[in-house]
């Protein structure tokens, strides 16, 4: 049911700031504005065209007993009257000026005019109930919001355009046409006709399934794209773990000292390469210690690596010099504890040996089918092929190619879901099965369908949803 309370918020982040902008919608909207907003030309606002602008004051107005009214801000007004809103509703937009307390005054002097206080995403609340967006649309909007990259930030303008919406409504409104046909074959039962022809009705299935198995496939890119990449750091203590992501990040971020163990704790910070978010983790040095608050900072780190979706083993040159080829041991133990993990191995301070030390060390690692990148991450040198070899763990191929890519987990949910009903259509259809029992997968498919876009909803799944929203959106 839509609500019919005109409701108010401040839509710009909350604080101080040059302008900030109050928001309004609802059918009393342009009414309650009315009664607060003086024109400095002397218009009537509630007889202005939708899509204009006006200059004047917002005052409280005069009082019963003769009292004049308060003047709080000169602003202006923006008027967009429904449907042709962002809501759907009648809504007025009010930019003032960005004192807190202007925006307090300005919001409580709307609430005393019968405006009721926003919730969390009810703006877009709305505009998905009076269908101006489908539920994939809005929730596209928060991650819009969110987005902190390039990638991010074009993955949630495809799906607010619509990219993701338009794909999974043509499966569904094409699923759909055999279902009818299928339904009416069950009213005809006594006379055993088909309505729905069986070879195109595999050939649609078979479709339906590669498009499902792409839109999954693609999850494993969108949820590293929009939540980052974690990438931990490790090895040694005072191998220099702290200078090579000062070196990535290019900045004094982690304390860099000569004394093994400086680091006792993780130290995180994110880095954008080619529009794909980082985080990188700089790490407590592996090794055996009587330390007890070392040996904390070492069990997060092992901790931190099972999170890690890629991890940097970070080599010495100068401690190889000295004790030989001894990593084989700590690879060893990282692949054996994280088998399926992508491991970067990086020779540091590679400036210290000669060209036939490295070729031998990294002939080393190729029996162990491992790449070595050499770096000298106090003097920068390597860093670029380093990113570029983090970029190789991303396939940024549909990104580029502008397709479809899943990020929400919702959406995943259902995806699977539909797959494994369309799956069970596939195989009734091969094996003959009656057409009543397809039905029941068929209609459970759509259903599928339909929690993506928002044409099968309930009050708790829009409450999750939108409860994640800041309140003036």
């Amino acid at each position: 049911m839509i609500p019919q309370e005109t409701i108010v918020a401040l839509a710009t982040p909350s604080g101080a700031g040059a302008i900030a902008i109050i928001r309004l919608s609802g059918a009393a909207a342009i009414t309650i504005a009315a009664d607060v907003f003086q024109s400095v030309s002397g218009k009537d606002i509630s007889k202005q065209k939708t899509h204009t602008i006006h200059l004047g004051n917002i005052v409280d107005p005069p009082t019963s007993s003769g009292q004049a009214g308060k003047v709080y801000d000169q602003v202006l007004l923006s008027i967009f009257k429904g449907p042709n809103s962002y809501t759907g509703e009648n809504v007025i937009e009010i930019s003032c000026h960005g004192s807190t307390f202007i925006q307090q005054q300005i919001i409580q002097l709307l609430l005393r005019r019968g405006a009721k206080m926003a919730q969390a995403g009810e703006f877009t609340l709305r505009a998905f109930l009076n269908g101006k967006l489908d539920l994939s649309q809005a929730e596209a909007v928060a991650d819009l919001i969110a987005s902190d990259n390039e990638a991010s930030h074009q993955i949630a303008m495809q799906q607010m355009r619509g990219g993701f919406s338009n794909e999974i409504a043509k499966l569904r409104e094409e699923l759909l046409n055999f279902a009818s046909l299928i339904e009416l074959e069950l009213d005809f039962a006594e006379e055993d006709v088909e309505f729905a022809d069986r070879t195109q009705f595999h050939d649609l299935l078979e479709r339906i399934e590669f498009v499902l198995k792409r839109l999954i496939d693609s999850f494993a890119v969108g949820n590293v794209i929009k939540n980052g990449i974690p990438v931990a750091i490790v090895g040694e203590p005072n191998v220099g773990k702290s200078t090579l992501l000062n070196a990535l990040l290019n900045e004094e971020r982690a304390i860099v000292s000569d004394i093994a163990g400086t680091t006792r704790d993780t130290i995180e910070d994110e880095l954008v390469i080619n529009g794909i978010g980082f985080r990188f983790i700089d790490t407590a040095g592996i090794r055996e210690t009587k330390d007890v608050v070392e040996s904390i900072g070492i069990q997060k780190t092992f901790e931190k690596m099972e999170q890690a979706q890629v991890v940097i083993l970070l080599l010495d040159a100068k401690e190889l010099q000295v004790s030989g080829l001894k990593f084989q041991v700590e690879i060893e133990k990282i692949k054996n504890k994280f088998p399926q993990k992508p491991l970067i191995v990086i020779l540091n301070k590679v400036d210290l040996l000669s060209i036939s030390e490295v070729e031998t060390i990294r002939q080393e690692l190729e029996t162990l089918n491992l790449k070595l990148v050499t770096i000298s991450a106090k003097q920068k040198v390597g860093i670029d092929e380093l990113k570029n070899t983090l970029l190789s763990f991303v396939n940024t191929g549909a990104l580029r190619n502008n397709e479809t890519i899943v990020t929400n987990t919702r959406h995943y949910d259902s995806l699977l879901k539909a797959l494994e009903e369309v799956q069970k259509v596939k195989w009734g259809l091969d094996s003959g099965l009656s057409s009543d029992l397809m039905a029941i997968d068929i209609r459970s498919a759509l259903h599928y369908f339909g929690e993506i876009t928002g044409e099968v909803t309930n009050d708790e799944l829009l409450g999750n949803i939108f409860a994640n929203f800041c309140i003036g959106k």
